[in-house]
């Protein structure tokens, strides 16, 4: 191990990843990042920070890019830090193939990837760190599912390794501990019985599901699709995350379908007319709605908000 030139303990490991490809570290990995207050992210010292839990263990990471010189700076700590860098490159989108043949097809989506060169699909190989998430975010407001998973990452987690500690970065429970958290802390957080009960289950056939990362995107999704309480939208948002799927529409949520419809037609749409709306962009098509949500393109919102539910017993 050699000291760190800028004051931090001396790292386990390091890696400098030396690219032709524009890469975008914020963009490309900002999906991962749950609110505001997600515990596993933390920007600082001109550096992205992240808390993962990999086959191997826990890790911190620290990632800086250096476009000019075409290259990524990276240094992990803790148990899974060879994990996670010698997985990098892909988890930035190097494996994204269909980047350099993508047509884009309308003025807008045009725009937003000129505008975006150094977004690609990301490819984190990690399916629990997506799809316990993506449970929690089920059918509520952004303002719960947020907050829930982060009552449950701060109290059931583990502090990062390494100089993550500090930064006050925490890594996810891991499945074993999911599994055993009891009912009324799950609704403490602010997670109802049904979402918690999904998570318990998944949790339950985590070894099996962090085998998907290497299995076709379509497989893994039909998959992910058998397990009761795991729908459409769930599957989606976990194989755009975590297996790289380029294909993988977030089908169901609240505002996807108007958003894109309001994009590229100038009124929003239901799910059905979506489906026939992006058929031009198939194998393509959660390429258009990140490339969408990059460009913000929103639709106005005229009406009030969703008000957050009271009916759990959350702890405050």
């Amino acid at each position: 191990m050699t000291a760190d030139v800028r004051g931090l303990p001396a790292a386990h490991h390091r890696r400098i990843w030396r690219t032709d490809l524009p890469v975008d570290i914020s963009s490309v990995w900002g999906v991962l990042r749950r609110g505001a207050g997600d515990p596993s992210w933390r920007v600082a010292g001109g550096a992205l920070w992240r808390a993962l839990r990999t086959p191997d263990g826990p890790a911190t990471l620290r990632t800086q890019a250096r476009p000019a010189d075409g290259l990524v700076l990276a240094e992990a700590w803790g148990e899974g830090g060879p994990w996670v860098l010698e997985h990098l490159p892909r988890m930035l989108g190097a494996e994204d193939a269909g980047a350099a043949t993508f047509e884009p097809r309308h003025p807008l989506v045009e725009d937003a990837r000129r505008r975006h060169p150094g977004w690609r699909v990301p490819r984190t190989g990690l399916v629990m760190e997506s799809l316990v998430p993506a449970v929690i975010e089920q059918k509520v407001t952004g303002q719960e599912a947020f907050s829930g998973w982060r009552r449950i990452v701060r109290r059931f987690g583990e502090p990062a390794p390494g100089p993550g500690a500090a930064l006050g970065l925490t890594a996810h429970p891991s499945p074993q501990v999911l599994r055993q958290i009891p009912s009324w802390e799950w609704l403490a957080a602010g997670v109802s019985p049904q979402r918690s009960d999904t998570v318990q289950r998944v949790a339950r056939l985590a070894h099996r599901l962090e085998e998907l990362a290497e299995a076709d995107p379509t497989v893994a999704r039909r998959r992910l699709l058998s397990i009761p309480g795991v729908g459409v939208w769930t599957a989606a948002e976990t194989a755009h995350r975590a297996l790289g799927d380029a294909d993988a529409v977030s089908f169901g949520d609240y505002h996807v379908a108007a958003n894109i419809g309001w994009a590229l037609t100038g009124h929003p749409v239901g799910d059905e007319a979506l489906v026939e709306l992006l058929r031009p962009w198939e194998g393509h098509r959660y390429r258009v709605q990140r490339y969408l949500e990059l460009a913000g393109a929103l639709r106005p919102r005229r009406g009030p908000r969703m008000a957050p539910r009271r009916h759990l017993p959350v702890r405050r």
